[in-house]
């Protein structure tokens, strides 16, 4: 690998660690392209390359996984929870909740909550993972 490619691959692995920490943050794709000096377009390129999905889609993954353990959690309504990992909009919220996890938020925190009972938080978060790319349909059903 030359070490031009090896420092392309650390601004994408800085972006990747920034959505990782900063999920419940506002973060949008212009912002994290200047960040590493590179343009939207470029950056929302490479990501796909070297991740598999854009950068939006990697972060709304984030923020899902998290509202999944806020639901389990069962303290908090569904739209605290929407505010509280960083989504400003309760419809685009669930919609991408329903895609990634197959049932609507609601739903989810009522099934969850009997569903992981007694379980270690690390294997419940394995268990309950949501899967990426509109494959939830057959996770769903694994679980029923």
């Amino acid at each position: 690998m030359t070490p031009e490619r090896a420092a392309h691959l650390a601004r994408l692995r800085r972006v990747r660690d920034r959505i990782d920490r900063d999920y419940a943050q506002p973060l949008d794709v212009p912002a994290l392209a200047r960040s590493v000096h590179m343009s939207a377009g470029h950056l929302s390129r490479e990501f796909r390359l070297a991740y598999g999905e854009s950068p939006y889609a990697y972060l709304m993954t984030r923020r899902i996984e998290r509202a999944m353990a806020l639901l389990r959690r069962g303290d908090l309504g569904v739209t605290e929870v929407c505010f509280a990992v960083g989504c400003s909009s309760l419809g685009t919220f669930s919609t991408r909740f329903t895609e990634l996890v197959g049932v609507p938020p609601s739903t989810y925190r009522r099934m969850s909550a009997d569903d992981t009972a007694g379980m270690p938080p690390c294997l419940a978060r394995q268990v309950t993972r949501p899967v990426r790319n509109r494959e939830a349909r057959g996770a769903v059903a694994r679980l029923a």
